[in-house]
This record gives C-alpha cells, structure tokens and sequence, in this order.
C-alpha cells in the first residue's frame, strides 16, 4: 500500500528540533524508512541551532515544516490555527484533554503546546492518516493535541529526558491515547510498561547502527601507552555538555592522573554547561591537554574517533531527574573498534559488558573512573582487545536494519487502520 497521496504524504514524523547533529538517531531513522520507500513529511516544533548539518540531513528529501517557535512571533499563523479548531466537532475533546492537561501544569509552555497543535492540526495536508513524534514530553504534547483536533492516530518513540523527566499521570495519559510506542532501554521500557493500559503498547526497540554509514575501523592503532611525551594516548568523549554526562568527573578524574602518564583529551559537543566545564580545566591546570572542538558533522566525528584510543562516557542522572538511554556515541565508538571507559548505568551495560567490550563504573566513582582510565592508557593490547570486540558486538547484535523494518510495518499498519501493537 502507497502512503503518497495527492494530498501528500500519509504520515507526519515530529521532533523538538531538526536537523540536529546530537540526534543522529533520528535521522538515521528517517534515513532508514525513507530508503525503506515510506513518504512522510518532517514536522520540528523549532529551527535548528546547530552551524553545520550531518550528511545524513542532505539525503532526507522530506518536506519540511516548522512550527511557530513562539507563538507571539507568528500569532495571525497561530490565531488561523485556532480559529480552525474551533469549527471542529473534536474541539470538545480537545479542549478537555487541554483544560485537564493545564489544571495540572499551570506554564506557559502548555499554551505554547496547545497553540502549536492548532496550527499543525490546521496545516497538516488532507491525506495525512497517522502522526509520529520523538520525544514523550513537550513534542508528544503537540502531536496528541494536533491528532485529537484532526480525529487522527498517532505513535511515539521515548529516548530518556522525555520518559525520567515526565510526571506519571501525563506519561500514562499520552501512552493510553497513543497507538503505540518504542522506546530504546530496557529501564525506560520497564518505566513506561508499568503505566501502559495494555502489555503490548510499548516495545523495546534499540535504535542499533547502520554500519553501512561508517568506514570499516582502522587495522592497527599505534601502540601508545603513555610514556611519551611526543605520543600522548588520546581520550575522546562526545556529548552535550550537560549534567547527566558526567563530564565534570571526567575532569576530576583526569585531575588524579600519575603526572607521569602523557595524554589528550578530545571533547565533541555543544551544550549550556561547556563554559562552566572549560573553567574546572583551568581550575585544575588541564588545559592544555584539552581540545573542545564544539559540535561537529559526522565526517568529523568519525575522523576524531579514529584518531582516538580510548572512548570516556561517565554518564550519571542528573538533580533534575535526567539520564541517558543508550547514547549513540557509544556505538558510533565501537564501529571504530575503540574501547569504552562508561558507567554501569542506564543502557549503557546493555551494550558494554564489564571486561568485555570495556570497563563499566559506579557512577561519580571519580577515583575508579581514573584507575580505569590509567589501566588502559598504559596497556595497548589490552585497548586493542575491548575494541575488536566492541565492533563484534555491534555488528552482529546492534544491526539498525532490524528495528528500521519493525518501525516501517507498524507506521504502515496504522495507515492501513490496523492495530497490531507495538512494533
């Protein structure tokens, strides 16, 4: 069955943002259904913020459409988009869910929320049949307003913030007037299967990678181990700068390093707390062993990763109840056979064994964190071995195909007016 139609395509995928280069999930995503021949149409409730794009941006020909960011800025667009939901039979429904919804979170945020809704519920082409959004927070806010005013279904894909950070009630209320949804550990898939109305609403589905999209890792690495001055081992960690990547007991932990041991640290991101992390560098004479690169294109940060010998990730939660799912820089390190220094937290161990593909940490555990990093720094071999099997276990368990394909049969099965549960 098409889901092209002359009204356009069937299905609408919504996001936060789009493109963004910390997000290579979901574009791979739709990289992936895309070449799986489903037509569908990109909706971002914000512009990008980010310079450059990932090659993977410039391959995805979906239409493109953006939502008013703030609603003060486009609000003849946002009053069109009201007025229209009002001449609806569904504005009763609507409103109640709305009325509910803002009797329980009193922001502004929630208007904003609704206003967008309105706007994408009136723009949405007419032969649009089921909405998609990534992110069960403000996004999927949007997306069940949108589909309540237009009498659609919709799905959601859950990643980490958006189910850690999301009250009960709205999670169980979004999950309940949902579809189906996926999501990509095993601990948010237990969180959002405790407050599903049935056991088969919500699927475990990691998002994997598609190898096809990185060279083959490098044969051999130089045996580096630290003793050089000229040849320092090179540490690179990549990800927002942000609390729940533990970025701050990175530093710490390098702070303790033997004075003895020559190294470099790489880190690739963006992120509100990259000045304040800057700052401890110098506080704690790092510096100069420090290059913060900003965000940076795939091609980018795949040349860095293959320049590398070690992979860091100290992910912890952060006050604000945030954490990591799996974060994709944990495989895109692996598909260059590096291997991981991480913690033993959220679904970072459902790909890291401990003294397999590399070593898992207590979170914060800022003096374990130093010893593991010392033990590998100085043992080449020992890097060679994690890392050979780092791509092992990516290759042959975290192919992205699979997950692609459960993704496509259940967008089209909902087009088609089927229930088949969750991918």
């Amino acid at each position: 069955m098409s889901t092209n139609t002359p009204e356009g395509p069937a299905v609408a995928i919504a996001m936060k943002g789009y493109p963004r280069l910390s997000e290579t999930f979901i574009a791979q995503e739709l990289l992936g259904l895309q070449r799986l021949g489903l037509p569908f149409a990109i909706w971002s409730l914000r512009h990008p913020t980010d310079g450059a794009r990932h090659m993977m941006h410039q391959e995805i020909t979906a239409p493109l459409h953006y939502l008013p960011e703030y609603l003060h800025d486009d609000w003849p667009r946002v009053l069109r988009g009201i007025i229209r939901a009002f001449a609806r039979p569904s504005i009763i429904r609507l409103l109640g869910a709305f009325l509910r919804d803002l009797a329980r979170d009193r922001t502004r945020n929630r208007l904003r929320r609704f206003g967008q809704a309105c706007v994408m519920a009136r723009e949405l082409p007419a032969g649009t049949r089921h909405l998609h959004v990534h992110y069960l927070h403000t996004p999927a806010s949007v997306i069940r307003y949108a589909a309540q005013s237009r009498g659609l279904t919709w799905s959601f894909s859950a990643h980490a913030k958006d189910i850690w950070t999301t009250p009960d009630w709205e999670k169980r209320e979004k999950i309940a007037d949902a579809r189906w949804g996926v999501t990509c550990t095993r601990d948010g898939h237990a969180e959002l299967d405790r407050l599903a109305d049935r056991s088969d609403k919500v699927a475990l589905l990691y998002h994997g990678l598609d190898l096809s999209r990185f060279p083959a890792p490098p044969e051999t690495r130089p045996p580096r181990d630290g003793s050089d001055p000229a040849a320092p081992v090179r540490f690179i960690t990549i990800g927002r700068a942000v609390a729940k990547k533990g970025f701050d007991d990175l530093l710490a932990a390098l702070a303790i390093l033997p004075a003895e041991l020559n190294w470099r640290l790489t880190h690739i991101g963006g992120g509100e707390m990259l000045a304040a992390l800057k700052a401890q560098a110098e506080k704690l004479d790092l510096a100069s062993r420090i290059e913060w690169r900003g965000a940076q294109a795939q091609g980018a940060v795949i040349a860095a990763l293959r320049e590398a010998d070690l992979f860091v990730l100290p992910s912890k939660q952060a006050e604000n109840g945030d954490r990591d799912g799996l974060p994709n820089v944990v495989m895109e390190a692996a598909s260059q056979a590096l291997p991981i220094v991480a913690t033993d937290f959220a679904g970072i161990p459902e790909f890291v064994q401990h003294g397999r593909e590399g070593l898992l940490l207590r979170p914060s555990d800022v003096t374990a964190l130093a010893k593991a990093l010392e033990g590998l720094a100085r043992d080449p071999h020992w890097r060679a071995k994690l890392g050979a099997a780092a791509f092992d276990r990516l290759r042959v368990d975290f192919s992205a195909q699979t997950g692609l394909e459960r993704v496509h049969r259940s967008l089209m099965a909902a087009v088609s007016g089927k229930d088949d549960g969750a991918p």
